[in-house]
């Protein structure tokens, strides 16, 4: 139902029909209950589809997180593997330069045992 509002752009009083004023006709409008429930729908849809986006951001960090979580173990291993080869040449290096490897005879095969 639309009402119909009659206002003076001169003087404050309203509803003023005298002479030499002038008034306006001012309709109030609302939305009506059809147009409001698109509205609520459409609000409904844009939050649901932020809500989804940012679901499959979640996901995909937590993708990220365990393939850099792969590459730290397997790194992690390779760094072990490194320490151990360290420590065999090391001590290869070290027996090679000792005195008392100096001192020791070649290793050389002289025969076998036999039964």
């Amino acid at each position: 139902m639309i009402t119909q509002t009659y206002v003076s752009r001169r003087s404050p009083v309203t509803n003023s029909f005298a002479r030499n004023r002038n008034t306006v006709r001012h309709t109030k409008r609302s939305l009506g209950s059809i147009s409001q429930i698109v509205i609520v729908g459409m609000l409904t849809l844009v939050f649901g589809l932020i809500y989804v986006a940012e679901g499959t951001k979640a996901t995909s960090f937590d993708y990220e997180l365990s393939s850099v979580e792969t590459e730290i173990t397997e790194m992690t291993a390779e760094k072990e593997d490194l320490a151990v080869e360290k420590a065999r040449l090391t001590s290869v290096a070290a027996a090679k330069n000792s005195t008392v490897a100096a001192a020791m005879a070649d290793a050389t095969v002289t025969g076998y045992a036999t039964e």
